[in-house]
């Protein structure tokens, strides 16, 4: 697949996700509306002659639930607004010492380096100096604000190309706005999580363990609310895999290379077979990482990553194994050898720059 074309497919699939998960939110305010229709016409409309629904009964259950989510959203949001660099110390991270170490001065310079060929402003260079696991994350709510964060494990067994390449992925969720657009679903995957919480509250029995007629209007709300929230993280973790598809092929795209970035996730998996990981993160950063730290998901649906496998055979066109950790500069020599030359004419497998 032409690289480019890998881009735009990527930026379609987000636009339709978040289409869908606009239509999600309209859904919920119809499945609200008709299950507290329901919950009260069995608690007292269906068994008293010519009652009738109170006044405004739709307009005040629509306006409570998108006070719930888009309040929701609100509260998620503003806890973030302290900046990239304060969510980034809270993760652990700490500003680059690139006049105390070696590692650190590389990457600083790479960091330089890709700011101008991408013509970004530079971001903040920090490190998370105790975490052996190769991974990386970027965050900030503009390039102003923005950060780009690697392990101690990425600075000591990458080379300098795919030190370049996973950069460079962390760039490109900083170009495309990656960070803020994923608060903002999480903010309102956060309000949908609050709506089944106030349904909860109202099925509970009363402090005399009587269960009042608010119980059922309390279900109804929480069933509405739990499939919101379902389909609403489902959508949002889709949004999230797409975009660490786009960040690949941008990646690909700044370094016109394939073993920066995909020697990095043949790295991982190394790791990852020798047991060595990187520290779990809450659900809330998922999405910023370079791989991401979650497990025991229910389904693939909730997966904020694609898997390594899938992000490696888009990369080079084809199954790829793990690679030794030792950080060496050559070429690597299972892609060296086991790749063919292309013929003048015929596209090479994997995204190309043409």
């Amino acid at each position: 697949m032409l690289i480019f074309e890998s881009q735009r497919e990527a930026r379609g699939q987000t636009l339709k996700l978040l289409l869908a998960f606009g239509l999600t939110v309209l859904l919920l305010l119809v499945a609200v509306n008709a299950a507290l229709a329901l919950a009260w016409g069995l608690t007292w409309s269906f068994w008293v002659p010519g009652a009738m629904y109170p006044r405004h009964f739709f307009e005040v259950n629509t306006a409570v639930t998108l006070l719930f989510v888009l309040g929701g959203w609100w509260v998620e949001t503003s806890r973030l607004s302290g900046g990239g660099r304060a969510l980034a110390e809270q993760m652990g991270a700490r500003l680059a010492q690139p006049g105390s170490h070696f590692d650190e001065h590389r990457f600083a310079n790479i960091v330089d380096e890709m700011a101008i060929s991408s013509g970004m402003k530079r971001p903040q260079a920090m490190v998370l100096a105790r975490d052996q696991g190769i991974n990386a994350f970027a965050t900030g709510w503009d390039e102003d604000d923005a950060v780009v964060a690697v392990t101690c494990g990425a600075l000591e067994h990458l080379n300098r190309e795919e030190l370049q390449g996973l950069v460079a992925h962390e760039f490109s969720h900083i170009r495309e706005g990656d960070t803020r657009l994923n608060m903002r679903l999480m903010g309102m995957v956060f309000g949908l999580e609050m709506l089944f919480r106030m349904g909860q509250h109202l099925a509970e029995p009363d402090v005399r363990e009587r269960r009042m007629a608010a119980s059922l209007l309390g279900v109804a709300i929480m069933a509405a609310g739990w499939l919101g929230w379902v389909a609403g993280h489902a959508l949002q973790a889709a949004v999230s895999r797409q975009r660490e598809y786009l960040a690949d092929a941008r990646a690909v795209q700044w370094t016109r290379s394939r073993d920066g970035l995909g020697g990095v996730l043949r790295k991982i998996m190394s790791q990852q077979n020798e047991g060595v990981m990187f520290r779990r993160m809450g659900s809330t950063v998922q999405h910023m990482l370079l791989v991401g730290s979650e497990d025991g998901r229910v389904a693939h649906w909730f997966d904020s990553h694609p898997s390594l496998a899938q992000r490696v055979r888009r990369i080079y066109g084809r199954q790829m194994g793990p690679l030794s950790l030792d950080r060496n500069d050559a070429p690597d020599p299972v892609t060296a050898s086991t790749t063919p030359p292309v013929p003048p004419g015929v596209t090479a497998p994997g995204w190309t720059l043409s």
